[in-house]
């Protein structure tokens, strides 16, 4: 596999599986590409808010604005440069604050297969 290098620009975005709202994901490297792991883009338009059980490891990095993760144990905001991670099984809540969000995610094993 080559080292290869990812920016904004790569990421074609698409609608998340299941969402209605401003909520888009764009992977940059997949099972596609023979990577155990999915890598890629989050964009949450202001004030949105999903409800999701992981089906996967999931860990974003936030890039730009704020998001809010609740599940059982309680919530966390978290804003540029800061690390979420959300344990396979959870049950949480993902919103974004008033100026919407930006992430970057690293699912372990691929979330697509994970939801099929």
């Amino acid at each position: 596999m080559l080292v290869r290098k990812f920016s904004l620009a790569d990421a074609d975005f698409e609608r998340s599986p299941g969402q209605d709202g401003e909520v888009f994901a764009a992977n940059v490297v997949d099972q596609r590409d023979g990577a155990p792991i999915t890598i890629g883009y989050g964009r949450y338009g202001p004030d949105q808010s999903i409800d999701e059980t992981l089906a996967v490891d999931d860990v974003m990095v936030v890039l730009e604005g704020r998001l809010s993760v609740s599940s059982e144990a309680g919530t966390v905001t978290a804003g540029p440069g800061e690390i979420v991670h959300m344990p396979k099984g959870v049950k949480v809540t993902i919103r974004s604050h008033e100026q919407g969000a930006v992430t970057a995610y690293v699912t372990y094993p691929h979330w697509q297969e994970a939801h099929a």
